[in-house]
Formats: C-alpha cells, structure tokens, sequence
C-alpha cells in the first residue's frame, strides 16, 4: 500500500514536470484584433466656387421722411383725417384748418376786383373818346394826358385786385394741408382743435413707403464694398430681406471709425420697420474655397476638427480652422490636406486612434 502511493507521487511529479518545460513554441497565441468603434462613411475635400461675405450690423431707416407742416398761421384744426401707419397718395387730404375768415377775405377781395375792373372799363372808355376829341381839336394835350393816366391808375388797381383774389385763393388752399408724395404716416401731431402757426410740424410721411438699412461698415473693409451689390438683411423680427448696396458714405465717423453703408430695400418689407436692429450680409464677389460637409465638423472646446482616417482604418484628430458657410458645406481656411480621407458624419462618437469600420464613400467624394 506503501509503495502505491510513492507511484502515484512520483507520477504525478513527472507530468508537472513535463509540462513547466514545454517549449514556448508549443502555444498558438494570436494578437489581439481591435474591434471597429463606429461604422462610417468616407469623404474627401472639395474646391468650389463660395461667395465673399462681408457681415454687417445697422438700423432700417425711412428711405426719405417728409415733414408736413401747417402753411397758414394762426388758424385751428378742425379735422384730422390720418393716423400713423395710414398709407396716404400724393395729394390726399390729411387734415383740414379753419376757412371761414379766409373765405370771408376772398369774397371781399373778388367784390374789389370786380369794382376794380369796371373802374378800368370806363377808364378805358374815357381814355378812347379823349383821343378821339383830342384829333377833332376839342380836347387839349394836358386833358388827353389826364385822361390817359386815369386810365392807367385804373389798369394797375385792376391788376392789383387780380393779385389779392389770387392770394386769398392760395391762403385758402393752405387751409388743406395736403400728402406732397405717396407714403406712409410714421408720425401725427396734429390734434382737433389745436391753433397752429405757419411751420408747425402736423405729420411725417415715410416717402413712398421705402426703408433702407444702413449697414456700419469698418473704415478697413469700406473699400470692397461696391455700389449694386447684393445684401440679404435679417431684421429683428426675423424677415429676411434682399437689397442692393445704393451708396457708400463719403466720410467715416470720427468717434467709431465706421462709415455708413446704404441699401435699398424692396418696397414690401413684411415684418421689418423702421427703426429696428438689422444684421445682413454684404456680397463682395466669388472665390475658390476648399470646402468639407457641415457634417464632417465636429466642434469641441470652441475648436474645430476633422476626423481623418488612414490605411489602418484608425482616425486621426485634425483641428482645422473653418471660414465661410455656402449651403451645407464649410470652408476649411487651413489645418487640412486636399486629399485627406475625411468621416463624412458621426464624428462626435470618435476619439484619436479609435479604428473604424467603411462602408461606403459619400456622394460627394465619389461624384468627385
């Protein structure tokens, strides 16, 4: 029984043995394959045509704001027929002032000159039969040169009269205070009742109903901006709007080294005002651009990166430095080689050195 047992001991001791000294050679390690992250699709860089965008901030402002005022002095309103946002025509009648005493003048001016023109009538009458007796011998030089000079004295009180009628015509027409252009009311003063003076402020009319912006453009950019080009302008209420660039200041503001920039505006403007914050876009022409897919930029940190990806199918963290927006493409200004194999979407799943499985290349780089 003895003896068993040490066989047993001593067996088991040469298996132990026999495998602590197998060669290395005898496993079948493998290395370890990573596993893909994210399934992705492939795209490459672009050259395109992008416009150049110079932004803006400003005010929209009347294209031209008319001050109607009050002709007349001294007299009082008796009817007012507008009110603010009231779109008026040229000519219309916006409020009415009292015309009784002016009326009351223009008769008595017309009674004038009607004593007026029968004053001339006879003085005329009179002035013909003294040059006919005068050639008969019966009226002297000094008489005919009496007679011609009352005729004469007639004739300029007549024109005088003629004078008067007109003006009390032209004061009693004043008492219409009348739109000088189409347009719109932006401003009323004018109230029932009120005695005005000659050049009272009553109303302001936004001529023909136009607004422009006035982009505030830096002294340093001024000089690519240029008359007719296009604007699309955002007002704070969110209506987009197209224009065109009319005029470039001349002068550049001492304080803000700014100058203004004018842009008109389509005669409907929707939601926008004047007086509103406007921010807008200034079209300074084309340019050739090396453009990615928005999606492809991935934004961490207040930085930018692209995810390339190499042979080994491993990505790369490219932080790149991106410039305009046309559409759904980014410009990269720099950071980025023209050939780089790019992770079109999905690139905030992905950190450096992940390895990625490719399925497809996207449109735009296979188009390419």
């Amino acid at each position: 029984m003895k003896k068993s047992n040490q066989f047993g001991f001593i067996a088991a001791s040469v298996c132990c043995l026999a495998w602590l000294g197998a060669p290395a050679w005898a496993a079948d390690p493998k290395p370890p394959t990573a596993k893909p992250s994210l399934t992705v699709t492939l795209t490459t860089p672009q050259s395109q045509n992008m416009a150049q965008r110079l932004q803006a901030n400003g005010s929209l402002a009347a294209w031209q704001e008319a001050l109607i005022g009050a002709e007349a002095h001294g007299l009082k309103i008796t009817e007012v027929r507008v009110n603010v946002g009231d779109r008026v025509q040229r000519g219309d009648v916006l409020a009415s002032l009292q015309s009784d005493t002016l009326r009351a003048e223009l008769a008595q001016a017309e009674a004038t000159l009607a004593e007026a023109t029968a004053n001339a009538q006879d003085a005329k009458a009179q002035a013909e039969r003294a040059r006919s007796l005068q050639q008969q011998g019966f009226f002297s030089s000094a008489q005919l040169s009496q007679t011609l000079a009352a005729e004469a004295s007639a004739t300029a009180r007549l024109q005088s009269a003629r004078a008067l009628v007109q003006l009390q015509n032209v004061r009693l027409s004043q008492t219409q205070v009348r739109a000088p252009d189409a347009g719109v009311i932006s401003a009323r003063q004018a109230t029932v009742g009120s005695v005005v003076a000659a050049g009272t402020e009553l109303f302001r009319l936004i001529r023909q109903g136009r607004i422009e912006w006035r982009a505030e453009v830096a002294a340093a950019e001024l000089g690519r901006v240029q008359v007719g080009a296009a604007v699309q302008v955002t007002a704070a209420s969110g209506q987009v709007l197209q224009g065109k660039v009319r005029m470039v200041a001349p002068s550049v503001d001492a304080q803000t080294r700014n100058a203004l920039v004018y842009v008109d505006l389509p005669a409907q403007t929707g939601t926008a005002k004047a007086g509103m914050f406007a921010k807008g876009e200034i079209i300074l022409g084309q340019s050739q651009a090396l453009t990615v897919p928005q999606t492809a930029v991935v934004v961490r940190d207040g930085f930018s990166y692209l995810y390339t990806v190499g042979a080994d199918n491993k990505v790369t963290q490219v932080k790149v430095q991106t410039g305009r927006l046309s559409g759904d493409r980014f410009e990269v200004l720099s950071g980025l080689k023209p050939d780089a194999r790019l992770v079109a979407s999905g690139g905030a799943f992905l950190n450096h050195g992940d390895t990625v499985r490719v399925v497809d290349v996207a449109p735009a780089a296979a188009s390419k």
